[in-house]
């Protein structure tokens, strides 16, 4: 008879945390997280994906317990809880291909309607921008 294997719980958690990086989704979006606090919409731009799928990555990154929420109004934001989980993805990355879109992309999106990115608009660009 075989006997039953015990887990300690810093396992099942780094196991938790290892499922919530296998997908190039959340890598990317914790790519995006790493220059500090986004909302969603402008995870949203940078991405180029819909708020929705963003939003589904975002619960599982939330549940695993890598990246915390913060609400202000209508905004979302989110942030990444321990800077270990980057250094972490740093790993990964140097393992593979350098650098994905995200990486290649500039992280400030003017079409990007958040208050962080209208914030550094011109002021006639974010009247033109809110138009349309």
């Amino acid at each position: 008879m075989r006997q039953p294997v015990l887990v300690s719980r810093s396992s099942l958690a780094q196991a938790r945390t290892l499922r919530a990086l296998g997908h190039p989704v959340r890598i990317e979006i914790l790519t995006v997280l790493r220059g500090g606090e986004q909302c969603v919409c402008h995870i949203e731009a940078i991405l180029g994906l819909r708020q929705s799928c963003i939003s589904q990555h975002l619960r599982i990154l939330r549940e695993a317990g890598i990246v915390e929420v913060r609400r202000d109004g209508w905004n979302v934001f989110y942030h990444v809880c321990s800077p270990r989980v980057l250094r972490l993805v740093d790993a990964l990355l140097s393992e593979g291909e350098q650098g994905g879109p995200v990486t290649r992309r500039i992280l400030t999106n003017p079409r990007c309607p958040c208050p962080k990115c209208s914030s550094k608009m011109p002021r006639s660009r974010r009247t033109q921008h809110a138009a349309g």
